[in-house]
């Protein structure tokens, strides 16, 4: 009996070993992430839910109170859950569980129940991430020069002068990706065809129901709206356009122009945001490719697979990303073959929401009659049960349990 005890206390002391030395290892492995917007600090949170550290560098010199609303659907809850973040995240938003369409004068076309998601003020959410990691993790005033791959290293160069030398290198610096200029060559994203504003208004109009997000439909037109928590309103107005928008200095006017005679909160919501405080970006996004990395570099969020935004699923996506990231780190070690598995695994599932928004966008955008009078009688027939397993494709995904 001696001995089996022995032996037991034995074997679970080596086991024990072992995992504090794979612990001590992954602590030893240098991850950088270029870009500090949500997908790059999602992905350094989940690489230290599985024990692996990396550090933050961001272009930016600080991290403004910057940005609109953003829903954070199902999908993208649940990596939040895994990180122990969602309560927080809940404190600050509003939250939606069904979904109406409308027309332009507020009649109402369908609606469809939803599993519980959250809508809330982009800066919130990137200051609920930011204050879960180490603030010396977090390296601001760093825009990216090049990197260069070398053995079993890579050396990244920044404009400040600053030269840094990590394992790995992962790019979720968005859009306009540095990383992926290097990677894939700077390829410009597609323009889709309209211009898409938006605000958030601390009115919140009396005809706008609780837990509900609003898309209003017209022709060439849309109007989105729904609480983001704090008694305000975010909303979201879209139109076609030749010219690709991004700035102006007062877009009221021409948003009240273009939306005048729709359904009353439209305008009403317009009317009080500071203009300011409205963005104004024109709607791209990219061609899939299966090209995510090379070595030791790979892309993530918008840097390699950006989306229209009419599904909301462009940050949902980067969370998706990071988690299944990092838990191919867990699950393969700190190689290049996590990086290769992660992309791998990733690919079908973002080239298809990507191109799904964009199918979404053209209809709801189309100025054709023909097209304007099918969709509504698509979407007035439609069944809840149809519609359910529509929202379902987008929202069942789990990236916290998919094989990796």
């Amino acid at each position: 009996m001696v001995c089996i005890n022995q032996y037991a206390h034995n074997e679970q002391k080596f086991f024990f070993t072992v995992r504090e030395a794979l612990f001590t290892l992954s602590l030893m492995v240098r991850i950088a992430i270029v870009g500090g917007g949500i997908g790059g600090l999602t992905v350094a949170l989940a690489l230290r839910e599985f024990g692996f550290e990396a550090e933050v560098y961001e272009q930016a010199p600080e991290l403004l109170d910057v940005g609109a609303a953003i829903a954070v659907w199902p999908n993208a809850l649940r990596v939040l859950e895994r990180l122990g973040l969602a309560h927080k995240i809940r404190e600050h938003s509003g939250e939606m569980r069904e979904i109406r369409w409308l027309d332009k004068r507020g009649t109402l076309i369908n609606s469809v129940s939803i599993p519980p998601s959250v809508a809330l003020h982009r800066a919130d959410l990137q200051a609920t991430l930011l204050h879960a990691l180490q603030p010396a993790s977090i390296h601001l005033g760093h825009s990216l020069v090049s990197y260069e791959q070398r053995a079993d290293k890579v050396i990244a160069t920044f404009t400040n002068g600053h030269t840094i030398e990590a394992d790995f290198l992962i790019g979720a610096d968005g859009i306009h990706s540095d990383v992926r200029a290097q990677l894939l060559g700077n390829d410009q994203p597609l323009y889709r065809g309209y211009t898409v504003w938006r605000g958030i208004s601390a009115a919140t109009p009396d005809s706008i129901p609780p837990a509900t997000a609003i898309e209003i439909h017209g022709r060439g037109q849309r109007f989105g709206i729904g609480s983001v928590g704090g008694g305000r309103i975010g909303w979201w107005a879209a139109s076609n356009s030749t010219t690709q928008h991004t700035c102006a200095e007062n877009p009221q006017p021409e948003l009240l122009r273009l939306f005048a005679g729709w359904f009353a909160p439209a305008a009403h919501l317009i009317e009080e945001t500071a203009p300011h405080r409205i963005l104004t970006t024109a709607a791209f996004d990219r061609e899939p490719t299966r090209k995510w990395g090379d070595k030791r570099v790979t892309l993530l969020g918008d840097a390699i697979h950006p989306t229209t935004p009419n599904l909301g699923q462009g940050g949902c996506l980067a969370m998706e990303d990071a988690m299944v990231l990092a838990r191919c780190f867990e699950t393969y070690g700190a190689t290049e073959e996590a990086l290769r598995k992660y992309e791998s695994c990733r690919y079908q599932r973002t080239a298809a929401i990507t191109k799904y928004s964009r199918y979404y966008g053209t209809i709801g955008q189309s100025d054709n009659i023909f097209i304007l009078l099918s969709k509504k009688l698509l979407f007035t027939l439609a069944p809840e049960a149809v519609l359910q397993r529509l929202v379902q494709t987008v929202f069942a995904y789990d990236a916290t349990t998919v094989t990796v």
